[in-house]
């Protein structure tokens, strides 16, 4: 089983995943999240060697892949036009910061 989480180990998650948790909720949070790695370690341990369909490949049938072929995207002014913030003269747009 996977060592219990501590108090400081929950919050510094938190603080990556931008998730807002008071810290009277760390120690919820870390016995929680202990007990689905655990779960998690279980799961891994389990051989599945020689039982069909336990591979991924077994759950993805091959020949519905398609081959890649080049199609026509998006119209390049169409899109500058449809931005909210963006240049005509550059054909650039901006987006929101994601980090």
């Amino acid at each position: 089983m996977a060592s219990q989480l501590t108090h400081a180990e929950v919050m510094r998650i938190a603080e990556l995943a931008r998730l807002e948790i008071a810290p009277d909720e760390a120690d919820t949070f870390a016995r929680q999240l202990t007990a689905i790695l655990g779960y998690a370690a279980s799961v891994q341990s389990v051989t599945t060697e020689g039982i069909a369909g336990s591979g991924v490949n077994d759950l993805v049938a091959l020949p519905a892949l398609r081959d890649d072929r080049v199609q026509p995207g998006v119209d390049r002014a169409k899109a500058v036009a449809a931005a909210a913030e963006s240049s005509a003269d550059t054909a650039l747009f901006r987006v929101p910061k994601v980090l």
